[in-house]
């Protein structure tokens, strides 16, 4: 009888599935976050963030002299929920990592289950109380395990530089839009000057008009003159409202706030880092793109050490401890108690080719890999080049625009003398002037165009400026 009662609890024991349930605090959240996607992080958690600081080389940017910009960098990197998103990427792969590394170890698994039992032919039940424990474990022989678990934590080690690659391209992003801004400012401002004056040029245009000394087609000339200006007024503010609600949405704030964001004018924007003429390769080979392929590499590697390891035996080992009575004061005794222990190997002698198939396919992807670590080293090289060309031929620009900007405020300086000696009209020196604004357009778009060319530089560096 002691038997038949011992193997019934063993067989329900094993077909029992119990899941503990556990309460959790509720967590504080904004009355915008939906209910289902509460986060469970604990609020309170303390995190060294220095590493993100690092990752975006704080320095570098310093060297644009502007405490406002790197107040934003410093705003993004707190509150960028990409940036968020990408660190709680890492802390999954993570774990994914520390749930493989458990198939490495034995699992051990113990309860407690009260039994009520009735014999076929008998008219009473027998209760009895019983405490299993059942120990499994694969011994890792051909290291088939640790391998799975060297590949997914290739796997971690690659979301890490997701993360850093993330913060790179979002303090560029920062720097690129505010540096725009910065120049539509100033843009705006010049445009605003040239409609003020080709309203004036159009409000003489009427004047003389009426005098019969201007035609009518000149007239109508300067009214489309005035409104173009105008229509690319409105197109200039356009672009910096939007340009402001994307700086808001990257320092992680509601695009409501745009119009208190602060920033310098383009006048005083003065970067004095040093930006080399030529980028040494072991710079290149430590941009988190490239590192990356190059640990998918490792992991495409493994992945097929793997594939062919699952032709090998399976050595399993399992144990069992059973604890059983009939009153639960006397269930840990040594006349209630089963033990067992055995081994098994296992070799999956037929699986429809579908091992075969598995290696073909881990091959197949380890080349695929391998193609774009090459293809990335390659075009590593190429984006630093292109930076580096952008911002000697841009600075060629610059300084021809300067010279002419120069010229075009001589000549104009020359023709406001002339007017003042009465040699030409105010219509004449107020196109000039226009002329001379539109020079002052063009420096401080190339001006900008640099500042961003220095940017893209490092970006394409991974920040190893």
């Amino acid at each position: 009888m002691r038997k038949v009662i011992a193997t019934t609890l063993i067989a329900g024991i094993l077909s029992m599935n119990a899941t503990p349930i556990f309460a959790i605090d509720d967590v504080k959240k904004s009355t915008a976050t939906p209910k289902q996607f509460k986060s469970m992080v604990k609020k309170n958690k303390k995190v060294n963030n220095d590493y993100k600081y690092a990752y975006v080389n704080m320095d570098w940017w310093k060297n644009f002299n502007d405490d406002y910009l790197n107040s934003y960098i410093i705003k993004a990197i707190e509150n960028n929920y990409d940036l968020k998103m990408a660190t709680l990427a890492v802390e999954e792969y993570y774990q994914q990592t520390r749930a493989q590394f458990a198939n490495e170890l034995p699992s051990v698994t113990a309860g407690f289950a009260p039994n009520l039992l009735k014999m076929p032919g008998a008219t009473n039940t027998t209760g009895a109380f019983a405490v299993p424990a059942i120990a499994q474990y694969e011994i890792d022989l051909f290291l088939k395990n640790r391998d799975k678990t060297k590949s997914v934590k290739k796997l971690w080690e690659g979301s890490q530089l997701d993360e850093r690659s993330a913060y790179i391209s979002v303090a560029s992003a920062v720097g690129t839009t505010y540096l725009n801004i910065v120049m539509l400012d100033k843009i705006i401002d010049i445009q605003e000057e040239i409609v003020k004056d080709r309203k004036e040029i159009y409000d003489l245009m009427v004047l003389s008009h009426r005098e019969g000394l201007a035609s009518t087609a000149d007239t109508v000339r300067a009214n489309k003159s005035y409104i173009s200006g105008n229509t690319d007024l409105i197109e200039l503010k356009k672009q910096r409202e939007t340009m402001l609600h994307q700086m808001c949405v990257l320092i992680g704030e509601s695009p409501e706030n745009a119009n208190s964001l602060e920033r310098t004018y383009l006048d005083d924007l003065d970067f004095t880092g040093v930006i080399p003429v030529e980028i040494a390769s072991e710079v290149i080979i430590q941009r988190p793109d490239y590192m990356k392929a190059e640990k998918m590499v490792e992991k495409a590697g493994i992945d097929v050490r793997v594939a062919k390891k699952e032709f090998l035996p399976s050595l399993n080992i399992t144990g069992l401890a059973l604890f059983n009575a009939s009153d639960i004061g006397s269930i840990f005794s040594t006349k209630g108690m089963l033990a067992m222990l055995g081994g098994s190997i296992m070799y999956p002698f037929f699986t429809g080719g579908s091992r075969f198939a598995n290696l073909r396919l881990r091959k197949a992807e380890y080349e695929r890999i391998l193609q774009n670590y090459y293809k990335t080293n390659l075009t590593a090289i190429q984006e630093v080049n292109d930076s580096l060309v952008s911002i000697k031929m841009d600075r060629e620009k610059m300084s021809e625009t300067e010279k002419q900007a120069k010229l075009e405020r001589v000549d104009f300086g020359y023709n406001e003398h002339r007017y003042n000696e009465g040699t030409i009209s105010k219509l004449d020196l107020i196109q000039f002037k226009e002329n001379l604004l539109t020079m002052d357009k063009l420096v401080a778009q190339n001006k900008i165009d640099c500042l961003v060319d220095y940017i893209g530089l490092y970006k394409a560096v991974g920040s190893k400026l």
